[in-house]
Order: structure tokens, then sequence, then C-alpha cells
């Protein structure tokens, strides 16, 4: 790359390192207010008016309401019996990043695909901004494709590029 670089990091520029252990406590509650099905309680880890930045098919949720109503809720209806298991993170300051798996079973349509009963994994990142104990961003990542796949669906219809692989990786789920 010629020229001026972009600017790097710029979001995290003013971090307060000395928050990693309040955040990670932010995170380590709501993580268990997820597994415990309390969306009515979310309030406790997330600000009113926090944003929550999903990939395509997750779609941008502004503030707490729209986040239960138009994200916690359908995804419950979809998905009953679910456990959300993160399988790393790394914090520092008022940021904490995880990935990991929610395990599940696929209860109500998601996707235009009718319940199956098929128990799935769905895979996911999350980039969390804690303030004063509680999330105000959260940038998401979902592995939807997995999940379709899983449930009988191509969302690439032939077209994906795990036909290159050597051996299959341990994010594919086949049957």
């Amino acid at each position: 790359m010629s020229g001026a670089r972009p600017n790097q990091a710029a979001l995290t520029q003013h971090n307060d390192l000395s928050k990693t252990d309040e955040t990670l406590s932010s995170i380590d509650a709501m993580v268990d207010g997820l597994n415990d099905h309390d969306i009515a309680g979310m309030g406790r880890f997330f600000s009113d008016s926090f944003r929550w930045m999903g990939n395509a098919g997750c779609g941008y949720k502004q503030g707490l309401k729209e986040f239960q109503e138009n994200w916690q809720r359908p995804f419950q209806e979809a998905f009953s019996d679910k456990v959300c298991i993160d399988e790393a993170r790394l914090a520092q300051g008022e940021w904490c990043a995880a990935f990991g798996r929610q395990e599940a079973v696929h209860s109500g349509t998601f996707m235009g695909i009718p319940a199956t009963g098929k128990r799935v994994v769905i895979r996911y990142m999350d980039f969390w901004k804690v303030v004063d104990g509680k999330i105000v961003d959260n940038w998401v990542m979902v592995d939807f494709p997995s999940v379709m796949q899983q449930l009988g669906v191509d969302p690439f219809d032939g077209q994906g590029w795990e036909h290159r692989d050597s051996e299959p990786g341990p994010l594919r789920h086949t049957e």
C-alpha cells in the first residue's frame, strides 16, 4: 500500500486499562443471564441506548428494547434448549472479545426454514465495549450459513469454497 496509512484501532485509543476486571465481571454476568434465558432482565447488563451491530442476516439493533424484541425474542422462538459457551475471551480495559458456540434445538422458523427439531451448533464472535458496568456497544458475527447447512439448506448453492479444503475444518458440520 502506498501513501498514507489508514488510522488503526481508533475505537480503543482511549481504552481505560484499569477497567479489565470490571469488564470481565460484566460479561460473565451477562452470559449467565443469556443462559438463564432472562430476556426481561437484560437491562442489568446492557445500557438502554446500546448498539448491537450484527452481520448480514442479523441486522443492527439500536437500544435495549429493539435488541430484546427484534433479536432475542425471535432467536429464542427459533432455537430452544439453548446454552451459550464462550470458548475463548480476551479482555483489555473496557473491551472484551469472545468466540464460541451456542448449542440449541431448532424449534421454530429460522430464515424461512420451519422447525426441524434438530440440535444445532451456532458459532459466533462478539466484541463488547463496557462502560460503568454495562455494555454500550456489541459487534457480532453469527455463522448463520453454517446453521442453515445443518438444517439442510445450502446458502451458497454449491458455490462455497469448502471443496477447496484439504480436510474438514473444526467448524464444518457434516452429518
